[in-house]
């Protein structure tokens, strides 16, 4: 059940992304626009990839690297707002929504890896 909340999530915030995206291009911003738009979308895309996993090794792995897209993903949105390209709430709605996806991501690592320990 907390995967399919995740996917969901991620899945929404792809689609914030991609609309940031979209307005950042819109204002010749195409530098940030790329990383942040392959960081972004990566997140939900690994996630996705996990359901399919290889076995638990590769699960976590797959959820590891979800977790590193949304830290990557949280530095390009701090980056955006400190150089005004987006403002105070749509930074905030943003990177609650990403601050989320990886605190979910981290609880289900951990969960994961412990039940790993127990086979």
């Amino acid at each position: 059940m907390k995967e399919n909340k995740l996917a969901e999530l991620s899945m929404y915030f792809s689609v914030q992304i991609i609309n940031l995206v979209k307005d950042l291009k819109a204002k010749h911003e195409t530098v940030i626009s790329n990383q942040i738009g392959r960081s972004g979308t990566s997140i939900g895309a690994n996630i996705y990839e996990a359901n399919y996993a290889q076995g638990k090794k590769d699960f976590v792995s797959k959820l590891e690297i979800a977790l590193k897209e949304a830290s990557e993903t949280g530095y390009w949105l701090e980056l955006l707002h400190r150089t005004n390209y987006i403002d105070d709430a749509s930074y905030q709605t943003l990177n609650d929504q990403c601050t989320s996806i990886r605190v979910m991501l981290v609880a289900s690592c951990k969960t994961a890896k412990n039940n790993m320990n127990k086979d």
